[in-house]
């Protein structure tokens, strides 16, 4: 039997300069664990957007800041 890969994600809410916010966010906690801890995932939703604005055909805004979600 295979094994599942168990990873641990971590949750973050976005907000972008045009005053839009979105929520839950996952970030894996493994990319966070190096010298720039929580700004990682900046860059890694960043490359989510992209992604996103890509297939969608309409590119997300400008991130002003992100922060864990509270529980």
């Amino acid at each position: 039997m295979k094994r599942r890969n168990e990873s641990t994600f971590v949750l973050f809410d976005v907000t972008y300069v045009d005053g839009a916010v979105t929520s839950n966010r996952k970030v894996l906690s493994s990319v966070l664990r190096g010298l720039d801890g929580d700004e990682a995932a900046k860059a890694v939703i960043e490359a989510q957007d992209r992604e996103i604005g890509l297939a969608s055909g309409r590119p997300r805004g400008v991130i002003k800041s992100v922060a864990r979600t509270r529980v």
